[in-house]
């Protein structure tokens, strides 16, 4: 998603001090897509990936050629030409554009959950199923296999995701009488006021500019916002009773001064997170390599605990980022380009490899469990093992959680409305109010059904 490609592309700014000891992750579905084709036999496999083949895969993962290595080496009568679309504001467009020309496409594209919805629709998309794709679903965790797949078809091999946490500064809390992270959403707002009267820090920030932050909170929180049927029918409820009992805690939150509302993943920001003017960082688990590199001065600080619960007891955790690799329905080497999708993502040394040398959050049960991914400790988290905390949030995660065919507008229409007024302090229960009002005009308008 938007936030995990920002934080993907500072990640390669500050590669050299980010390799340490401890990885994360940089960043629903429609029934439309691929062809009709019947299941292939383990014959049509081995025929097709010993024929002659150059594949053509678009990504913005930083150093990926590392896997295709593994992949060439397997293979080596395939041939991948890799390109890197340097993130999601050209990424998307070039590929729909390639896609809508008829010519120049790639055979594999890295495809994020949220945007899955909008290629079937087109049916941009090839259906894995015939090809094994089906079989892979119980290798993955539950949730993040639901972002890939529906009872229509497997539209993409998931490659990470960004299960939500919270990475606070031990020091900062201990100042203000904190022993821990709150666990509850209540506890959250009281902590709050201690951090501001006795630090003078503020307990951290909602950023105005970041809408798939606030709908990881959402998502925590149980909403269902978007429904998508694959076809013609959405489902927008933006302004239900959940979402708007998040929005009124964090409305009272910024009335009191007591969270900021400042811009992320800007100089700015940064210099906030190293200067501890956030005593936490509520962030998806691609967040501790990134906040290790961007605030290096605060190494030993900062730990990791759960989300604040709406419930005391609850254990329930949202998602901010995560993406696939996706077969395009355009190819004309489908068996060669599954295979490649699966390997980058199902290796059992490429996963660890994009685990541990790329920071992206694993997605695959057995790359989770791996020693070599959970064991490590990490000095910028006092020797936490936050990898396998991380791990155990990712089972947490909402199952179910879908996404629009049009997510690009859903995204314009937030900064316009409940981003501007988060940014504003406005009043933000009538600035979502305009939001679901305008996604659903906007649904009508492009001939959607909405329920």
């Amino acid at each position: 998603m938007r936030s995990a490609r920002k934080a993907a592309t500072a990640l390669g700014a500050l590669a050299v001090a980010t390799v340490l000891a401890l990885t994360g992750c940089a960043p629903s579905t429609g029934t439309a897509g691929g062809s009709d084709t019947k299941k292939v036999t383990q014959a049509d496999i081995d025929k097709a990936m010993n024929t002659p083949t150059t594949l053509t895969f678009w990504t913005w993962v930083l150093d990926i050629q590392n896997e295709i290595d593994l992949f060439e080496k397997k293979y080596p009568k395939i041939k991948v030409n890799l390109v890197n679309t340097g993130g999601g504001s050209t990424h998307y467009p070039k590929l729909r554009s390639a896609l809508k020309a008829g010519k120049g496409a790639p055979d594999v594209a890295q495809v994020e959950f949220d945007y899955i919805a909008s290629f079937t629709q087109t049916k941009n998309l090839l259906d894995l199923t015939p090809y094994g794709g089906k079989a892979l679903g119980a290798d993955y965790v539950d949730w993040v296999w639901n972002q890939v797949a529906n009872p229509a078809g497997v539209w993409g091999i998931p490659q990470d995701s960004g299960p939500l946490g919270t990475l606070y500064r031990e020091d900062i809390f201990k100042k203000a009488g904190l022993t821990g992270s709150p666990k509850t959403w209540d506890e959250f707002a009281k902590a709050a006021a201690d951090v501001k009267k006795k630090t003078g820090s503020y307990i951290t920030d909602l950023a105005g500019n970041d809408m798939f932050q606030l709908i990881s909170y959402f998502w925590q929180a149980g909403a269902k916002p978007f429904t998508y049927d694959g076809k013609k029918t959405v489902g927008i409820d933006l302004n239900s009773a959940t979402d708007q009992k998040v929005v009124s805690y964090w409305q009272d939150l910024i009335n009191k001064d007591l969270v900021a509302t400042d811009p992320d993943f800007n100089n700015d920001w940064y210099q906030g997170l190293s200067r501890g003017k956030y005593a936490t960082w509520l962030v998806a688990a691609w967040g501790p390599v990134f906040l290790q590199g961007s605030a290096k001065n605060t190494s030993g600080k900062w730990r990791a605990a759960d989300i604040p619960q709406w419930n005391a007891g609850d254990n329930v955790s949202g998602n901010w980022g995560g993406s696939s690799d996706a077969v395009m329905s355009s190819t004309k080497n489908p068996i060669q380009s599954y295979e490649l999708a699966k390997f980058i993502n199902h290796d059992a040394q490429s996963t660890l490899m994009l685990a541990n040398k790329q920071f992206l959050f694993p997605v695959k049960k057995a790359t989770l469990a791996d020693p070599a991914f959970t064991d490590q400790k990490a000095p910028f988290y006092g020797g936490q093992q936050v990898n396998k905390f991380f791990a155990g949030v990712s089972n947490t995660v909402d199952k179910k959680f879908d996404w629009l065919p049009f997510m690009d507008y859903v995204g314009s229409s937030y900064t316009a409305t409940l981003g501007k007024a988060i940014a504003d302090h406005g009043d933000l229960k009538a600035a979502l109010a305009t939001w679901q009002q305008q996604v659903v005009s906007y649904a009508k308008q492009q001939g959607f059904t909405v329920k």
